[in-house]
């Protein structure tokens, strides 16, 4: 799949994490549409994945650390194939197997539960020592807010991942600056982020969350990488692609009402025809 039809899926991904959310009246679209490329190339270029068996033994894992980010990863797995994209709107409703929060025995696709912050990190780490054990060659990714990086058992999970040499596990770093009381570096400043993941025996990649390029890269690079887990810092835009939500800590946890769900798919669509004219 070229970069061309991967932005094309991510602007799909995007409206889907709009229409979901704008349905159930609640949940974060901000960091969901902050986080629309990585996901997207995960599922559809990265990961060994088949939605006819989501459940292969030797399927790539994927766990959503930042578990409240679950709009975009139900869009795209629903995109891929998992389960109808109608049912998107259910979002949070009642009875609805879209619950605020991924759930692993109801969603397919979905490879842990997650929700707490901190945790996802800690059971991706099992996962890949699992896999080490086993000597199964499946690889192991996931991605945390930059926020979500505050919390200590991350760091637990991150000596470990290092310790233990486990060039399986790939860890991503949402870093759109924003959490839910304001900018990262005003609540509880993690950075240098960089340095922290290399102390902890990292090998670490930045670069530019909204760039396939560079998302190409470093995957690529993290897949050559022997002997540690990498680390890859996604310098993002919280908001991206919606014009008033981008950059705005307001739309961390808000759902857009009908003007603005109206006004946030205009400006998709807009994206949507410039990619059709390349």
């Amino acid at each position: 799949m070229n970069k061309l039809e991967l932005q094309k899926i991510a602007n799909e991904v995007r409206r889907g994490v709009i229409v979901s959310t704008h349905s159930a009246k609640a949940g974060h679209p901000g960091g969901s549409l902050s986080a629309a490329d990585v996901i997207t190339y995960l599922y559809f270029k990265e990961m060994n994945i088949d939605p006819k068996d989501p459940q292969k033994p030797d399927r790539d894992r994927f766990v959503l650390s930042k578990g409240h980010s679950a709009p975009a990863l139900y869009a795209a797995l629903a995109h891929r194939g998992f389960f109808p994209v109608e049912d998107l709107l259910t979002l949070r409703r009642i009875g609805s197997y879209l619950q605020g929060h991924p759930d692993m025995k109801r969603v397919p696709g979905v490879d842990m539960s997650t929700g707490s912050l901190g945790q996802g990190v800690s059971a991706a780490v099992g996962m890949a020592k699992a896999g080490k054990v086993c000597g199964d060659d499946y690889r192991v990714y996931t991605l945390l807010g930059d926020g979500e990086i505050e919390e200590g058992q991350v760091w637990e999970a991150a000596m470990f991942a290092g310790f233990h040499e486990l060039d399986n596990l790939v860890v991503m770093i949402d870093n759109n600056n924003l959490q839910i009381d304001g900018s990262i570096d005003t609540v509880c400043s993690p950075y240098p982020i960089e340095e922290k993941f290399e102390a902890f025996k990292f090998h670490v990649i930045t670069i530019d969350a909204h760039d396939f390029d560079q998302i190409e890269a470093a995957f690529k690079e993290a897949r050559e990488t022997k002997g540690k887990p990498t680390a890859i810092i996604l310098k993002s835009i919280k908001g991206k692609g919606v014009s008033f939500m981008e950059n705005e800590v307001e739309w961390h946890g808000v759902a857009p009402n009908d003007e603005e769900c109206k006004r946030a798919l205009e400006d998709l669509d807009k994206v949507g025809e410039a990619l059709c004219q390349k």
